[in-house]
């Protein structure tokens, strides 16, 4: 009687015992799960935040030898907004191949031109058809729905991006990409006897910074 009763007691621990590992195992994957889905929730947050251009992004003549050309943030109105563009309402299209990227954009005095809902032409921008211009795009990454540049981080020198527009294809190729320190202006370095696409967007798996890719024009006909 007294060794079925010890049995018993040994049961009784390792049942215990069992139950608190279960616990434990169980927090953690909880745990685990949280903090994944506060760190995607932070950085879609600071792309909301630090990522909107304002109406003033760049002076119209800057000399790239002696400064960069900026673009100025500003808090972003209408957050968290449905997309509610209709297909008719854009202007022009941007495809990138080596990410499966293509998207429209609306006039940049649109109100649909903004981050927030589209990619979004920086107002003082030339557009493609301007000879030596710099056609800029500026797009979220990161998690959210709007996170249309969230596969830019793929890229490299050489990939090719192109722009429709008035009926002519505009084939760019990237000549360079670089990062800047968030402190609320962007440096956009370029030949200014170059037609030139400059997209930017926020850095992966880098708060701190974001990329700025520029490419230049290859090749342009009609279709």
């Amino acid at each position: 009687m007294q060794k079925k009763k010890k049995t018993s007691k040994l049961n009784k621990k390792q049942v215990i015992i069992l139950g608190l590992i279960i616990i434990m195992i169980g927090f953690l994957v909880f745990s685990k799960d949280y903090l994944l889905q506060k760190k995607d929730k932070s950085y879609d947050t600071m792309n909301n935040e630090l990522f909107v251009m304002s109406e003033n992004e760049m002076p119209e003549e800057v000399n790239i030898e002696d400064e960069p050309v900026v673009v100025e943030d500003e808090k972003e109105e209408e957050k968290g907004k449905e997309n509610n563009v209709h297909q008719g309402y854009y202007i022009g299209y941007l495809e990138i191949p080596k990410v499966n990227f293509y998207r429209g954009f609306v006039d940049v005095n649109s109100p649909d031109n903004n981050v927030g809902k589209n990619i979004t032409i920086i107002s003082t921008s030339e557009f493609p058809d301007v000879e030596n211009g710099n056609f800029i795009i500026a797009g979220h990454s990161g998690t959210g729905i709007h996170s249309y540049f969230k596969h830019l981080w793929k890229l490299k020198k050489k990939d090719r991006a192109i722009v429709y527009y008035n009926r002519v294809k505009y084939t760019y190729e990237i000549v360079n990409i670089y990062l800047q320190e968030k402190t609320g202006k962007i440096g956009i370095y370029r030949d200014y006897t170059k037609n030139t696409l400059t997209l930017i967007t926020c850095t992966k798996d880098n708060h701190k910074s974001q990329t700025v890719y520029i490419a230049e024009l290859v090749k342009k006909e009609a279709y």
